[in-house]
């Protein structure tokens, strides 16, 4: 449970309020930007040696939608540097997981809040084209336009 320690003493210093999920390393929060509020997830793969952080759209696309969300996620992940949105065809849950390999080094703060915040910033950032998209018939490439019109500063410059 070392990795979790560090993730737990970090979020704990950084001001997030969580809980930890019974039997399991993963801790339970939430967070409100600009553009909504969400449940996040992080977790650590001990054996394996990797932190990941996911955070929840706070709506499900319908079934009807989803192939419109997919789209949107796959023109969203062209070129993303850190993390991915992924869509569960199943349910329709859609999220951003950024994550860490510590397998030859230690994880670190400075490493937590990178994958703690690009999941975060990216969740508030495409989140409106998301909304729209899932609720507004609009098209999938436009909204990724108009999003990434909108560049936003580094959020682990902080």
């Amino acid at each position: 449970m070392r990795l979790l320690k560090v993730v737990q003493d970090f979020l704990r210093k950084d001001g997030w309020d969580f809980a930890a999920l019974e039997n399991k390393c993963v801790l339970k929060t939430s967070y409100q930007g600009t553009s909504g509020s969400w449940t996040c997830y992080a977790q650590t793969r001990e054996d394996d040696q990797q932190f990941l952080f996911y955070a929840i759209c706070p709506i499900k696309a319908p079934e009807r939608k989803r192939a419109a969300v997919a789209e949107f996620i796959t023109r969203a992940n062209y070129g993303m540097v850190i993390g991915n949105f992924e869509l569960d065809y199943s349910d329709g849950e859609i999220r951003f997981k950024s994550s860490v390999d510590v397998e030859d080094c230690e994880l670190s703060e400075p490493m937590c809040r990178s994958a703690v915040y690009w999941a975060v910033v990216m969740m508030d950032k495409y989140l409106p084209g998301l909304l729209q998209v899932i609720g507004g018939d609009r098209a999938p490439a436009l909204a990724i336009d108009e999003i990434e019109a909108d560049d936003r500063p580094d959020p682990t410059k902080s």
